[in-house]
C-alpha cells in the first residue's frame, strides 16, 4: 500500500477550518466555502491595516480643526502657522493635546500666532 500524505491533507484542512471558526453558516462548517471566506478575510485584514492609518489621521485632523476653530483659526491656517513657528508636534500629539489638555493647546496656538 502506498502512502498518500493523508495526515498532511488532514492537517492543512484542519488549520484552515480553525481560522474559519466563528464564521456564519456553512463558512465555518464546509471546507470549500471556508477556504474562500478565510482568503477574503485575509485580503480585508491586509487592506484594513493600511486603511486604519488613513482613518486615524483623518480623525486627528478633525479634532484639531474643531479645537482651532474655537480659537478663531482654520485647520489649514493653524498648520501653516505652526510650521512657520517651528512647532515640531505631529497631528496625533496635537489632537491628543487638544482633547485632553485644552490649556496646553491654547499655549501652542498662541505660540503659532505670535511667531507669524
Amino acid at each position: 500500500m502506498r502512502a498518500k500524505n493523508g495526515t498532511l491533507h488532514k492537517n492543512r484542512r484542519k488549520r484552515l477550518m480553525k481560522k474559519a471558526e466563528g464564521y456564519r453558516g456553512g463558512r465555518h462548517r464546509l471546507y470549500r466555502f471556508a477556504r474562500i471566506a478565510v482568503m477574503k478575510a485575509g485580503f480585508h485584514a491586509f487592506n484594513d491595516r493600511r486603511r486604519k492609518k488613513r482613518d486615524m489621521r483623518a480623525l486627528w485632523i478633525q479634532r484639531i480643526n474643531a479645537a482651532v476653530r474655537e480659537r478663531g483659526l482654520s485647520y489649514s491656517r493653524f498648520i501653516d502657522l505652526a510650521n512657520k513657528a517651528g512647532i515640531q508636534m505631529n497631528r496625533k500629539t496635537l489632537a491628543e493635546l487638544a482633547f485632553s489638555d485644552p490649556r496646553a493647546f491654547d499655549i501652542v496656538v498662541e505660540t503659532a500666532r505670535k511667531a507669524a
